[in-house]
């Protein structure tokens, strides 16, 4: 029998024991620091070198990584030319919009030489989502991918992949992209189209001096790779796929999926995807390749096409001619459609439940319009200037950020009458529409919600001027896409058709050319939160709004104080 003396030595021993394994799980939750120096550094592609923007000298810029629920400081130098903005796509930064990053709406710019330490907190997302500029154009080439593991103790709800590898999606132009911006901005038209679609920073094998600098994923067979895959590029929506090799979809934009198997994904700008790659290939040399999903027949886009290389590891006869995967056609909506619709939620969470009984109902138009120009001489359609707007309003940035205004009681930075109806009802998706209804009003002008509100808002697409598909993209919420179609929405038909079953939870939707998406969430996170176009040109036109959420009863369901190193505006 145990004296007592050996009792107790045994319980000093376990507490101790406990106690380190206490501090190790505390450890593990400690918050992680990474600086992020913004500056400029030299890249050559396409045969030519020129300074782009990056942070620390990385294109793409490096990956953040975290586990579900962590809390990280990125402290952003800016040691560049221009202002800069940085922000955590898809990250709902809860109770703290004060680092979302879209400047002149949660903040003002950091200006050059200054500094701002951006806290960024995780709550339910669990997957790839990333991270890039939001000022200007510079998001072209400062941006990245973000990491975030299941939590401690818990694993992935599929057998644990052999690797994990980003695969972000870019675009490229010879030019400045600056200077691209701004000539489109000074004559009111199209920006010119890039020049390369890029994977991991790199145009691939296909384009001129581009084959050595190839990215290429090496594999051994019958090993499982996760595919990261990131949709960086400014303007585009993108086809993806590897040649022979299928890729099983298990995740997307920082949540589960219902695992789906496929030839090819679509992927649009803002968007995130998590594909299981099976290396299950005779060994060899296989393509990787992604270029446009464009289904308007009169807007210009960049055709090329962007290859990387999956190859095998060990000894084995290299075929010379690899052959490129298959990839629907530009235009085939068809394609696009089918695999947007087959994303669905592994399952629904109990924190997270769709609305079934919305108490507030948004329907929103989104339309490329035009300005009139003095004398016509600008390049949009008959001598105007392309504009963009949601329920005929052209998004305007303020002089002082609308959540600096809105927190210290700054008037007249801001209208809070963002309407719930299309302000003007036509037949949105006609072939042909009176020239008068493209003129849009100009406003900064926001959306208030009350704290708690269940939200449905249908974004309906318009063929003013032209249509196309639209990525809407909503800061600091995901919700459930439960419903798209195309054509006018029918308010009395097509939410017969909804999915309240297990529709995807995103933080980006495709709205079809021509038609319209529904997305219900619970405004449960107080802040103002950007929502707007993730086609850089239409929301440098204006087809942005940003949704207030009020504070809830207590100071536990309030906004969070700001920091005190806010940059000034």
């Amino acid at each position: 029998m145990w004296s007592n003396k050996k009792m107790l030595i045994l319980v000093v021993v376990f507490a101790f024991s406990l106690s380190k394994s206490f501090l190790h799980c505390q450890a593990n939750r400690g918050i992680r620091n990474y600086n992020f120096v913004v500056n400029e550094a030299t890249y050559e592609r396409l045969c030519a070198a020129k300074k782009i923007l990056t942070v620390n000298g990385k294109f793409p810029g490096q990956t953040l990584y975290a586990h579900k629920g962590d809390t990280i400081i990125v402290n952003v130098i800016n040691n560049g030319v221009n202002n800069i903005t940085i922000h955590w796509h898809g990250v709902k930064l809860p109770r703290y919009p004060w680092s979302d990053g879209p400047e002149y709406v949660t903040q003002c710019p950091i200006q050059p030489g200054d500094q701002f330490s951006q806290k960024v907190i995780f709550s339910e997302e669990e997957g790839t989502l990333w991270w890039h500029a939001h000022g200007d154009w510079s998001r072209a080439t400062v941006h990245g991918a973000i990491i975030i593991f299941p939590n401690y103790g818990t694993d992935y709800p599929f057998p644990k992949p052999d690797a994990e590898v980003p695969i972000i999606l870019g675009e490229w132009w010879k030019a400045d992209v600056t200077e691209v911006l701004r000539e489109a901005v000074a004559t009111g038209g199209d920006p010119n189209v890039s020049d390369a679609f890029t994977i991991n920073g790199q145009p691939g094998d296909l384009y001129p001096c581009s084959q050595p600098g190839t990215f290429k994923l090496n594999v051994d067979y019958g090993k499982t790779y996760l595919l990261r895959i990131v949709n960086a590029a400014m303007n585009d929506i993108l086809f993806f796929a590897i040649a022979k090799h299928k890729l099983r979809v298990v995740g997307a934009d920082g949540s589960y999926t219902k695992p789906l198997t496929s030839d090819y994904v679509v992927i649009a700008p803002g968007q995130t995807l998590d594909c299981l790659l099976y290396a299950n290939q005779p060994p060899n040399s296989y393509y990787m390749a992604a270029r446009a999903y464009s289904s308007s027949n009169v807007i210009a886009f960049d055709n090329t096409t962007t290859t990387g290389i999956v190859q095998y590891s060990g000894h084995y006869y290299f075929s010379p001619s690899l052959p490129l995967p298959y990839l629907p056609s530009y235009n085939d909506t068809n394609a696009a459609f089918k695999f947007f619709g087959n994303v669905r939620s592994l399952a629904i969470n109990i924190n997270h439940p769709i609305p079934m009984t919305p108490n507030t109902a948004i329907i929103s138009t989104i339309s490329i319009n035009t300005f009139p120009c003095p004398n016509s001489t600008c390049a949009g359609p008959i001598g105007t200037r392309l504009a963009a707007s949601m329920n005929n309003i052209s998004f305007v940035r303020p002089p002082v950020d609308i959540l600096e205004a809105y927190y210290n009681n700054i008037n007249g930075i801001f209208d809070d009458r963002f309407p719930s109806l299309p302000p003007l009802i036509f037949d949105f998706t006609a072939d042909y529409l009176p020239v008068s209804l493209q003129l849009p009003e100009r406003g900064t002008v926001v959306k208030v919600l009350e704290y708690n509100a269940t939200v449905e808002i249908v974004f309906q697409g318009t063929n003013l001027v032209s249509g196309i598909d639209h990525p809407i993209h909503l800061h600091g919420y995901s919700f459930y896409v439960v419903g798209y179609g195309f054509g006018n929405f029918d308010k009395s038909k097509d939410p017969l058709n909804y999915n309240i079953v297990d529709p995807p939870l995103q933080n980006t939707v495709v709205v079809p050319r021509n038609g319209w998406a529904t997305i219900r969430f619970t405004a449960n996170n107080p802040g103002v939160w950007f929502m707007h176009c993730h086609l850089e040109r239409h929301l440098t036109w204006g087809m942005d709004t940003a949704l207030l959420v009020r504070n809830g009863p207590s100071e536990a369901n309030s906004m969070l104080p700001p920091p005190l190193d806010m940059p000034p505006c």
